[in-house]
């Protein structure tokens, strides 16, 4: 059974019951400095980038140099494009998500070892260097990157598949803002937070949405290619560790500021051990302003799975308690 054609969630799936008991959303993307996307039709297992058509041996290759770099490889495959053979060249996508060093760079590649040239301490660190070897482009459009893996979790593949169809349909329609050289919108592997399905990143920012639908996964491409971040359903930016998305979107909220790059995450420092741990975090704007926001965690008071057929378990939920000007 393809994935489109998976039924709809069950009562008791995982994002169901965390959109019942209003989990909160912010704090809980997924970590990485950068990004690099491979091109890969055809099913994907559990753990896709050593789990599909991709070479294994390439794929654990790949992991082994991101290792420690920041660097988050992931699989992607357009949405039109979802079962049998590979293609002749692949696509390939290489980010970096620093406010001060965003960049997206593209390619194709007839022989995917090629992504091996790439120097991935200096891709986690946002040196455009890192794909020299490689023959790259630096596009100035964004793209939108749904999971779909139902090896993973049933609810990305129920959800997930759903909106990367449709929101596929709406932006190819929309037409104006689409790069004609790849498409917008594409299927990619594990995002984390299963229980927030669907689940999607914006590359090169690194923003990842929760509970999106069609339209509103359209509407956060749209903000992207105008330079802007959709603060409504924002997990994190992907740059930042847990504690500093959250008081990265605490100051978005309270300046109303959506510009990608105005914010940076300047420090994150740990002020509470568990089980009830607390950081402050420093936030800066680029206009010189900067903000002091305390950030407290706790475990969730009703237990639910984390991910479908996992046992109940109680997830650590952060939220802030106070957002002080400091300069």
């Amino acid at each position: 059974m393809r994935d489109d054609q998976l039924p709809a969630p069950q009562p008791h799936a995982c994002s169901v019951l965390s959109r019942e008991l209003d989990e909160p959303l912010a704090g809980t993307g997924a970590e990485a400095t950068a990004w690099l996307l491979v091109e890969q039709p055809g099913p994907w297992g559990r753990a896709a980038v050593t789990e599909s058509r991709l070479d294994p041996a390439l794929g654990a290759e790949l992991e082994g140099r991101a290792a420690g770099t920041g660097v988050r490889p992931a699989l992607i495959r357009r949405v039109e494009d979802h079962h049998d053979a590979a293609p002749r060249h692949r696509r390939w996508f290489a980010a970096s998500t620093h406010p001060k060093r965003t960049w997206l760079a593209t390619g194709m590649v007839e022989y995917p070892t090629d992504l091996l040239k790439i120097d991935f301490a200096a891709l986690g660190a946002g040196d455009r260097r890192a794909v020299a070897a490689l023959d790259a482009g630096f596009p100035g459009t964004p793209l939108l990157g749904v999971c779909t893996n139902g090896k993973r979790d049933a609810c990305c593949a129920t959800r997930g598949r759903q909106v990367a169809v449709a929101a596929e349909a709406l932006d190819s329609a929309s037409g104006p803002g689409a790069d004609a050289a790849f498409p917008a919108v594409w299927e990619i592997t594990h995002l984390g937070g299963h229980r927030f399905a669907p689940t999607a990143v914006v590359l090169p920012s690194g923003y990842s949405y929760g509970r999106l639908d069609a339209v509103s996964a359209t509407g956060v491409l749209a903000e992207a290619r105008r330079g802007r971040m959709a603060v409504a359903g924002c997990r994190g930016r992907s740059t930042w560790p847990r504690a500093g998305q959250v008081a990265e979107l605490a100051v978005r909220s309270a300046l109303e500021e959506t510009a990608e790059g105005a914010l940076d995450v300047v420090s994150v420092t740990r002020t509470a051990p568990d089980p009830a741990p607390a950081w402050t975090a420093v936030v800066e704007h680029e206009d010189g302003r900067a903000f002091a926001v305390s950030v407290t965690g706790s475990l969730a008071a009703v237990p639910r799975p984390e991910s479908c057929g996992k046992a109940d378990g109680t997830p650590l939920e952060l939220r802030v308690e106070a957002v002080d000007k400091i300069r």
